[in-house]
């Protein structure tokens, strides 16, 4: 088992390596169709993270360039509301529960409470340094906020905003999630190449996990359901999969260049990693291992994704649409 478990390990870093002398990895056609393009307001700056209420079809924008969130109905296929004075806002989160949007307000190093239904301001709070993801503790009624260059993890109160307390991570800080069935809260330490695993009601990390084949883990998403973690390697274009469990890399594939954003359908078993670079890879995950399902050029700026698990339909703001403004690309799966 050692020997299998060693020869797994160089066949990953063997991989990364070729991926980050700068391989493309081969163009594979997408399983999508195109749902349409609709008009977004503003002007042709970076988008940045998305989040879907998926009863209500609001989809939420992080219009980083412009320091505004974008509400969109995604159902009547219109903007909803502007929300301004989100200085480099950079992570956004719906929690329907709650009827509650919150924001990092990078340029401020503030997370913002937003009136889901008024889109009205209702709270600011100091946290770390150049504020990014986020996630929802609803056990324990708490936002997370990694803090990039802060190298650490803010937690505030859901209903306040106010802080509660912070782990160290010891290193630059990627992608948080909540893992409800192991009730952890996991995070991408990036700059050294692991995982964080943390208990959210102590607040001290129980376990850090080595990523071998990674090269600047920044993207993540889970599938709790089946305990899985999707890690996204920006700096060598690799996507990981590891096991919730074992907490061993189980899988690896190649991805497009600089993968970003990353969502999940956990219905369909897909896996959407968007990158900077304008590519989109299509994943389809059985039994902890993920089958290619797509691989290709989408836009320019295409680099953020949201998947709505209820209509299949996957969506994409890009800061240039066919008429060379801001838009929302939207496509159906092929099958």
């Amino acid at each position: 088992m050692a020997a299998v478990t060693a020869l797994v390990v160089v066949v990953v870093v063997a991989v990364a390596v070729v991926l980050s002398r700068g391989h493309t990895p081969p163009r594979v056609s997408l399983p999508l169709r195109s749902a349409g393009e609709l008009p977004l307001p503003g002007d042709g700056s970076r988008f940045d993270y998305a989040s879907l209420d998926v009863d209500r079809g609001l989809l939420f924008i992080a219009h980083l360039g412009a320091s505004e969130v974008i509400e969109f109905d995604v159902h009547a296929g219109r903007v909803v509301r502007v929300i301004p004075g989100l200085a480099q806002v950079h992570g956004v989160l719906v929690v329907p529960d709650r009827h509650r949007v919150y924001a990092t307000a990078t340029g401020t190093n503030q997370m913002v409470i937003l009136d889901e239904d008024t889109g009205q301001q209702l709270g600011r709070a100091a946290i770390g340094d150049y504020p990014d993801g986020l996630a929802y503790d609803a056990v324990n009624a708490t936002i997370w906020t990694t803090n990039e260059t802060g190298g650490s993890e803010t937690i505030a109160d859901a209903a306040t905003g106010q802080p509660k307390g912070s782990v160290d991570l010891g290193g630059e800080a990627g992608n948080v999630a909540y893992d409800p069935t192991g009730v952890h809260m996991i995070v991408d330490v990036q700059s050294h190449d692991e995982l964080a695993v943390i208990d959210p009601a102590a607040l001290t990390i129980i376990r850090r996990v080595r990523l071998p084949g990674c090269d600047h883990d920044h993207g993540l998403a889970l599938d709790p359901a089946h305990r899985v973690a999707f890690i996204a390697c920006d700096a060598n274009a690799t996507l990981l999969t590891v096991d919730l469990d074992s907490w061993h890399v189980i899988d690896t594939e190649q991805v497009g260049k600089d993968p970003d954003v990353l969502a999940f359908d956990p219905s369909t078993g897909r896996l959407y990693v968007a990158a900077e670079s304008g590519w989109l890879t299509v994943l389809t995950h059985h039994d902890g291992h993920l089958d290619v399902a797509g691989r290709s050029y989408l836009a320019d700026g295409a680099h953020v994704v949201a998947v709505d698990p209820a209509s299949h339909r996957s969506y994409y703001p890009v800061p240039h649409g066919h008429n060379g403004h801001p838009a929302l690309l939207s496509f159906d799966p092929k099958n």
